[in-house]
């Protein structure tokens, strides 16, 4: 059997191609039917030419729902026919670091850690459509796709949500929730929010779900802060027209917020000689990482107070400002998301409509228009928040 599959073909252009079905290869796949799968802004840095272990033809995606077709012979939880969000990051389930719900740390779903051994220490989990480096799986912009250790990163929708409301709990939302949820809110809190795309929206929206009196967010797209402030309830900076230390010093009496969340990363994007001077290190390759949205975040935080990065960073940074860090006494906080800790609540969160992600989806598209799809959400035109693709229509 064949499929279609939305593929990388070189730097920023991807295209359908015709592809082999996946196949059940473990006693604890299932093969799932696509129904949705969202676009991620760290989609973006594997399409930027970023991160290296990239090849022509390799599967993209990693936010998705979809219909359980088939399962392997020690899948419990599963049957063909249910409805499935699943997780973005892979966890076995059973090593140290899952049975202690760090699954973005597993042992056991990288087939191919040589590369984050030498990079990091030690290798993370598998992660869908996310390079060689990271296992190279493949990702959901397809017709049907693998779901390994299924029973782990597979979790059943409610009856009665439809998928617009259940996709982001696959990536978006845990990770915005993660963010907010390793600040340590404390009611009354002030956090800092930087980036209001996908996971930007979601940290301002789980940040007050965790007792947060206020939320500031700061972006530079006029169409996405005011989404902040009317969808998500937050104050609002556009870090062009204002100096957002300042701004934040002076909104918060002087003291700085509680807490700070970086959803932005690796290519954030800024202003002053900072930002240029990144912009030619990453460039030339002498630094892999554009970390203004860091530096800010620890500058401005408050003594005492809280650092949470959930944007995605892959390798090095210049110019890290640790003397601060160390002198205010901050905790620096960070990781891929655990999703499959945080899915089973923020669903009956859901549920019982206490948060609503579904207003991230604003434009929909088939895979045939995948680089269109791609053009739009990188560039941010027509308002696009996130591009969902519905494979099969």
């Amino acid at each position: 059997m064949i499929m279609q599959a939305l593929c990388y073909q070189g730097v920023n252009r991807v295209g359908v191609e015709t592809v082999p079905d996946p196949q059940i290869l473990g006693p604890h796949d299932a093969i799932l039917r696509v129904t949705m799968s969202s676009v991620c802004g760290s989609d973006l840095h594997l399409l930027d030419g970023y991160v290296p272990t990239m090849r022509q033809g390799d599967i993209i995606g990693h936010e998705f729902i979809g219909e359980v077709v088939e399962v392997a012979t020690e899948v419990k939880k599963l049957r063909p026919g249910m409805r499935v969000v699943v997780d973005s990051i892979i966890g076995c389930g059973h090593c140290f670091f899952c049975q202690t719900e760090q699954y973005s740390l597993c042992d056991n779903t990288n087939p191919k850690p040589e590369l984050l051994d030498k990079l990091y220490g030690y290798s993370t989990a598998g992660i869908y459509g996310y390079s060689h480096a990271f296992g190279g799986f493949a990702g959901s912009h397809a017709t049907y796709v693998r779901v390994p250790f299924a029973d782990t990163n597979a979790f059943e929708v409610p009856e009665g949500l439809p998928d617009e409301r259940v996709l982001f709990a696959s990536d978006a939302l845990p990770t915005g929730y993660m963010g907010a949820d390793l600040c340590n809110i404390q009611r009354g809190d002030v956090v800092a929010v930087w980036g209001c795309g996908g996971v930007g929206q979601m940290a301002i929206l789980s940040a007050f779900l965790l007792g947060a009196e206020r939320v500031i967010a700061i972006d530079r797209f006029p169409e996405r802060l005011a989404m902040a402030r009317d969808r998500a309830g937050a104050e609002i900076l556009d870090y062009e027209q204002v100096d957002v230390r300042e701004a934040l010093r002076e909104m918060t009496g002087g003291r700085g917020p509680d807490a700070c969340i970086d959803c932005v990363g690796m290519e954030a994007h800024g202003t002053g000689i900072d930002y240029a001077y990144d912009r030619v290190k990453q460039a030339v390759r002498l630094e892999t990482d554009r970390p203004t949205v860091l530096r800010q975040a620890i500058l401005a935080c408050r003594k005492g107070g809280t650092v949470s990065i959930m944007g995605v960073y892959g390798g090095f940074v210049d110019k890290f400002p640790m003397g601060a860090a160390m002198n205010k006494g901050l905790t620096l906080k960070m990781g891929q998301q655990h999703g499959q800790r945080y899915i089973p609540r923020l669903l009956e969160h859901i549920r019982k409509g206490e948060i609503d992600p579904s207003y991230l989806l604003t434009h929909r598209a088939r895979l045939a228009d995948g680089q269109a799809a791609y053009d739009t959400f990188k560039e941010k035109r027509d308002g696009c928040m996130r591009v969902v693709f519905t494979p099969e229509a």
